[in-house]
């Protein structure tokens, strides 16, 4: 089975770092994996968004144009640019925080406040956990301690290190929603 994925929003978002946590869940597991990020010229408050494919065989294009099962859109650009790309019936994870209208047509949406969970938590920086802690309801990818193990690897040795029990509270934050 093949899973293609878009993760999406503004450049400060951590949707990168997103889209690399599921890469490296998914790695973990003994899957096969491709992580390609694609962000504008300017970082923060540009656009950003990555594709993962995770795959039980070899993949053979790291590159999502079309048929996305998982959209992860943390605004309304993302939205716009990658709802026309999903597959009939795709998942799509919406950061019902910035975009407020409801989707129309045949995605099977998830409305996730993200940012104002984030906010309730204590810092703006872990929408993407939020977004995570959906992504890991709605799908049976991983568990929350494949996240933690990964967490804790991916910011061991970084000045990040100390925001990991945040990062966690976040996702429980969002698994509560």
């Amino acid at each position: 089975m093949t899973t293609r994925m878009v993760f999406s929003g503004f450049g400060g978002q951590g949707i990168l770092t997103l889209g690399e946590i599921v890469a490296t869940i998914a790695m973990k597991k003994g899957k096969h994996v491709t992580w390609m990020p694609s962000y504008g010229a300017e970082m923060r408050g540009g656009t950003a968004n990555c594709a993962v494919v995770i795959s039980d065989s070899l993949i053979g294009s790291p590159i999502v144009l079309s048929n996305i099962d998982i959209l992860c859109a943390m605004n309304q650009p993302s939205i716009d640019k990658f709802l026309p790309k999903t597959k009939p019936g795709a998942l799509v994870l919406v950061n019902s925080s910035i975009v407020t209208e409801k989707l129309a047509g045949g995605a099977n949406a998830r409305y996730i406040d993200a940012t104002n969970i984030a906010v309730k938590v204590g810092s703006l920086r872990v929408a993407n956990m939020v977004m995570l802690a959906g992504f890991l309801k709605e799908t049976d990818l991983f568990t929350l301690e494949d996240i933690t193990a990964v967490l804790e690897q991916r910011f061991a040795g970084s000045r990040s290190k100390d925001l990991i029990p945040l990062n966690i509270e976040a996702i429980k934050a969002g698994m509560a929603q």
